[in-house]
């Protein structure tokens, strides 16, 4: 097993590509599987369309999902920050790709993505961890 961490900044936007981070670190690897993992309450990782409007959707399902303005028993923090908790548990805090001859697996318009709507913590770990097959 093979692992790194990355550091990502999440105050430019609620959602940041990762993928190019993925491919650079199975480059160096051959088959296997890569795992991403957020260790955050308030953050998730998807699989998902980037920059045909999904992004956009996404946010907005959520926003629908679990309005920023609603009564959340959590309630330390910004207004809103209880949905931020929310997040994990319905988008999830992992992804696994297969990884062949050093290249992630991902569809044609699939990208990896850090989904982080928390402005009150915008230094993000995900950890990338590569399993050799």
């Amino acid at each position: 097993m093979i692992s790194e961490e990355l550091r990502v900044d999440t105050s430019g936007a609620p959602i940041v590509d990762l993928t190019p981070q993925l491919r650079r670190f199975c480059a160096e690897h051959g088959d296997g599987l890569v795992q991403a993992f957020v260790p955050h309450a308030t953050a998730a990782l998807v699989v998902v369309e980037l920059g045909a409007g999904s992004d956009g959707d996404l946010l907005s399902w959520l926003e629908q999902s679990v309005p920023r303005g609603a009564s959340y028993r959590h309630q330390h923090g910004s207004p809103g920050h209880g949905a931020d908790h929310l997040l994990p548990a319905l988008l999830g805090c992992s992804v696994t790709v297969p990884v062949l001859s050093g290249n992630p697996q991902l569809g044609s318009w699939q990208s990896l993505a850090l989904i982080d709507t928390n402005r009150e913590n915008n230094l993000r770990r995900i950890r990338l961890t590569f399993i050799p097959g």
